[in-house]
């Protein structure tokens, strides 16, 4: 299909970016790498008056290392965020699950902050930044302020972005030694969405127990969800996979999860179970 007709504009600045926000007013839209806008623009799902088209600005791009947080500018694509040394060291649960987003074209062009800000809870990347304790820095009329992934996703393709703000980066606290990590998913074929994914970080105590777990759900809700009654469970566990398994079966309590075409909520809430024990398994390394 053919999208309704709107104006286009594309800004070379921060400043200029956010100025075109303010005048497009609650019916702009910000075109990222457009794997995700585009295609619903096309459907006519969304009828922006203004398409504010970002891809020109550098304040947005990028990885900086800022001491005890890693910082990923919102228009870095998956590509660089996967290749990133920095990623790769201090955060490797992102690289992790950027690997397994869409297909190799789509990481060209998609961008890191572009998934966040569309907030599809079956995008990959919302469980991780929640597992993560991420940061996301938004940029607005009245300046700079940071909102924590657990208050970023509001509903189902809301976030708490107001209409004159842009998300500009996302910090990424440094977890330091002792963490592991490892993402699941089960999708249908390689370039579908999530049916359901997990995110886990664990963080390993002296005696070998499980000192701190962090479990990120994907599309087990209208929005990313943290497993907190897993987290729970593992907490002060051995890795075995017996006491693995029997945290795992916590997975799905507190979710909301869909039923649509790909599986009923039932089954996703079987999905959850079974892809946490998985996930968890890998990042302690037991087999």
């Amino acid at each position: 299909m053919i999208p309704a007709q709107f104006e286009y504009a594309r800004p070379e600045s921060l400043a200029e970016a956010l100025d075109c926000l303010a005048e497009a007013g609650d019916e702009g839209k910000v075109l990222a790498g457009g794997q995700s806008l585009i295609p619903v623009l096309r459907l006519r799902m969304a009828y922006p008056s203004t398409v504010v088209d970002v891809g020109r600005v550098p304040e947005l791009k990028g990885v900086r290392d800022e001491g005890d947080a890693i910082v990923i500018g919102a228009m870095t694509t998956h590509h660089e965020v996967l290749h990133d040394d920095l990623v790769r060291e201090h955060a490797p649960l992102i690289a992790q699950a950027t690997a397994t987003v869409a297909d190799p074209q789509v990481r060209h062009r998609g961008t890191f902050g572009g998934a966040l800000a569309h907030a599809d809870p079956a995008g990959d990347l919302g469980a991780v930044a929640l597992a993560l304790d991420c940061e996301l820095v938004a940029s607005g009329p009245g300046g700079e302020r940071r909102i924590a992934a657990a208050d970023f996703f509001r509903d189902y393709l809301t976030t708490a972005l107001a209409a004159d703000e842009l998300l500009t980066a996302v910090r990424v606290p440094k977890l330091g030694n002792g963490w592991t990590s490892h993402y699941e998913k089960f999708n249908r074929v390689a370039q579908a969405w999530s049916i359901v994914g997990v995110a886990a970080l664990v963080n390993r105590a002296g005696d070998g127990t499980i000192a701190e777990a962090r479990i990120g759900l994907t599309n087990m809700g209208s929005t990313p969800l943290r497993a907190s009654a897993t987290e729970q469970a593992l907490t002060g566990a051995n890795t075995s996979a017996d006491a693995i398994g029997a945290a795992a079966e916590h997975a799905a309590e507190g979710s909301n999860a869909p039923s649509d075409l790909s599986g009923r909520s039932d089954y996703r809430e079987h999905l959850a179970r079974v892809l946490t024990r998985r996930a968890v398994l890998a990042a302690v390394g037991t087999t």
